[in-house]
This record gives structure tokens, C-alpha cells and sequence, in this order.
């Protein structure tokens, strides 16, 4: 049961990140509305605790997303602009995956203690050596 509560709340930051996004796409271009969404987002990334179940999730939906629209859409215009804006939003996507990533939690050590080791032991004496 543990397992599928973090699936649904993962699968609940893949929506919310994905929606940041959007929201931060659709407002990038607005002079107030960069700043807000990238507050909004890096907010959101603070405050979320880091894991593979929490921020990983909301990051690689957001970047994800960004990723996605960045390319021409049908009509031959872009969702994202080639000017600064545009650039700062594409590099705030990469600021949160990398974010995501690197905030990660260290895998834990083994439970089961490692197989003792031989004790070394000295190297034959060599019959070259006289005394």
C-alpha cells in the first residue's frame, strides 16, 4: 500500500509539473510573467523533498514538457520565442532537471554485512636470498 501512494502522489507532481510548465510557457513572454513562473518553480522544487517518488517526478515533467514545445508547432510558429526570454526559459528547464537529478538521495549501503576477508599473509621468502 506504501508503494502505491507514492505512485499516485509521483503521478500527481507529473501533472502539476507538467501543468507549471504550461502555465510557465504560456506567460513566459509577458514582462512579469518569466520572473512569476520561474519563482513559481523553483518554489515548487524547494519545497518538495527530494526523491525519486517527489521532486524527481514534478522535474522531469516540467523540463519534459519545455522540451517537448520547444520544437516548431504545426502552424510553422513556436511556442517558445528565440529571443532572451525564450533562452531563460529553456535554461530554467535545464536548472530543474538538473536539480532533480542531482538532489537525489545517496542509495543506502547493504543491510547484509559484506563477506569477511582473508587475512593477508606474507610472501614466500625467496631462495635467492641467503643469509
Amino acid at each position: 500500500m506504501h508503494t502505491l501512494a507514492r505512485a499516485a502522489a509521483a503521478a500527481g507532481l507529473l501533472v502539476v509539473g507538467a501543468g507549471t510548465a504550461l502555465a510557465s510557457v504560456a506567460v513566459h513572454q509577458i514582462s512579469w510573467g518569466l520572473p512569476l513562473a520561474a519563482a513559481a518553480t523553483l518554489v515548487t522544487l524547494v519545497a518538495l523533498p527530494p526523491g525519486w517518488w517527489s521532486r524527481l517526478p514534478f522535474a522531469l515533467a516540467w523540463a519534459g514538457f519545455v522540451g517537448l514545445v520547444v520544437g516548431p508547432r504545426v502552424d510553422g510558429g513556436y511556442a517558445i520565442s528565440s529571443d532572451a526570454r525564450g533562452y531563460a526559459l529553456v535554461g530554467l528547464a535545464l536548472l530543474v532537471l538538473v536539480v532533480g537529478i542531482a538532489t537525489l538521495p545517496r542509495p543506502s549501503r547493504r543491510t547484509t554485512p559484506a563477506p569477511a576477508r582473508e587475512p593477508r599473509t606474507a610472501p614466500p621468502a625467496s631462495l635467492d636470498s641467503a643469509p
